[in-house]
């Protein structure tokens, strides 16, 4: 391929596929997949839900350290299974899977807790769901790749942006058909005021939280509400702040549409430079630079202000020599350069097909507009499941874009650029940089990486 010109040779067949619902077992006979959820809360609640409305699962197993929220979540996936039974439930993700007894497990939980789950999940059997960033650090990602790529399964990254269909559409329309020309940069935003403001005191956790387990192998800090749940994004310590929970959608969504790997060089610079009363120790302004061959993407997140155009708050933007591109969650438009035919497209939004969006929009905050983004990730998940080959988001291209985000982070910490090396997963030249892409696990946990 051209780099610069990025004209695909034909529509990719994931992309294709992602509009069928393909089910093997039904075709067989009666026989339902079985699944499991580790991570009851709002998403893990948005994602199970969606799969249960492409096809009839049977939901045996849920998994959360917060025994309220899992039994709330026991009771909803009763009420709507086929059956009507209710998933058995767990406190503990290795007793879940030990039962060894589930064709999916999803796995939902805060960013912290995605690496173990996962790579355990796999080496039980199943085939895994697992939302963004992969992991938070460089190497605990790379050993979820290492275990799905060991053990065979298909493993599905929600990084659903590559399954949403106004941007399939934007893709085939646009980027497809070369209208961009010669493309050499990209920009990627957020200026939604996310990070918490928020500097509650600290105490004791609720008797419903398990807080050792929930910490696990992070660093423990004292409990305050902002920890569990949802408010767990304002601490480093869980996550990789905006960059990884934000930048990581929008340079995923920019790699997919362009056909980029790695990038070669990161940069980034920024910090705490409005809100200092909060708890909250992710960066409130940061940019980062992902350097490609013969293309950069730039990143900006600022939580406070104004976006500088109220229409893309957060979104990606590919300039070409012929015209711009610019895409987000609800919209895409193409305004090609001098004059000529703009092209549009919207979300789709589904509740005539699927009633349920709406009651789940108010009781359990599911987007009305990724739900069916959601609902074509998991369809072209189960195609992948049932031919056994790599979804869209497959672990790799997950693994990818996380780790550039997570590297992004380290770059602003070290003040100085990147040069990473993806054949040997070190940065080059910068031992101490090399040394930070694996992050110390609390006893008695042990890194993935150093598990044979």
């Amino acid at each position: 391929m051209d780099r610069r010109k990025f004209i695909a040779g034909s529509v990719l067949a994931t992309a294709a596929a992602s509009t069928v619902a393909h089910n093997a077992y039904a075709a067989a006979g009666d026989k339902k997949r079985r699944v499991g959820l580790i991570g009851c809360g709002w998403y893990g609640k948005c994602d199970l839900l969606q799969l249960m409305n492409i096809e009839p699962v049977e939901v045996v197993s849920l998994c959360d350290v917060d025994s309220e929220m899992l039994n709330e979540c026991a009771d909803l996936i009763a009420s709507r299974q086929e059956s009507k039974q209710r998933p058995r439930t767990y406190a503990s993700y290795k007793e879940m899977l030990a039962e060894k007894n589930l064709d999916i497990v999803l796995v939902d939980t805060p960013d912290h807790w995605h690496a173990l789950p996962m790579i355990e999940a796999v080496q039980s059997g199943a085939d895994v769901w697992v939302q963004k960033p992969t992991g938070c650090d460089v190497l605990e990602s790379k050993a979820m790749l290492d275990a799905a790529r060991a053990s065979g399964r298909v493993v599905q990254v929600g990084t659903q942006r590559r399954s949403t269909p106004h941007l399939i559409e934007a893709k085939q329309r646009v980027v497809d058909q070369g209208l961009l020309g010669d493309v050499a940069m990209a920009e990627v935003c957020c200026y939604y005021h996310m990070r918490s403001r928020q500097n509650p005191p600290d105490t004791a956790p609720p008797a419903n939280l398990d807080y050792e387990m929930w910490t696990g192998p992070a660093p423990m800090r004292p409990y305050n509400k902002l920890v569990h749940p949802r408010s767990w994004r304002a601490f480093m310590e869980y996550g990789n702040g905006i960059v990884g929970d934000m930048c990581v959608h929008m340079l995923d969504m920019v790699r997919w549409q362009l056909g980029l790997g790695w990038p070669t060089r990161i940069n980034s610079s920024g910090g705490i430079f409005v809100d200092h009363e909060s708890k909250a120790n992710i960066s409130d302004t940061q940019t980062a630079g992902f350097e490609f061959d013969e293309l950069t993407v730039n990143w900006t997140h600022r939580s406070w202000g104004a976006a500088p155009d109220p229409e893309w708050p957060w979104a990606g933007i590919i300039y070409g020599d012929k015209g711009t591109l610019k895409l987000d969650v609800n919209k895409y438009e193409f305004t090609p350069r001098g004059g000529g035919e703009k092209l549009t497209g919207q979300a789709v939004i589904e509740t005539d097909k699927y009633p349920s969006d709406e009651t789940d929009q108010r009781d359990w905050k599911l987007e009305l507009h990724v739900a069916s983004a959601i609902r074509g990730h998991m369809r072209d998940f189960l195609y992948a499941i049932d031919n056994r080959s790599k979804p869209v988001a497959d672990i790799e291209q997950g693994h990818i874009s996380s780790a550039s985000c997570i590297m992004a982070n380290l770059a602003m910490d070290l003040g100085r650029t990147l040069e990473f090396d993806p054949q040997t997963h070190t940065i080059i030249g910068d031992s101490e940089a090399t040394e930070r892409l694996k992050r110390p696990y609390r006893k008695p946990y042990v890194h993935p990486s150093q598990v044979k």
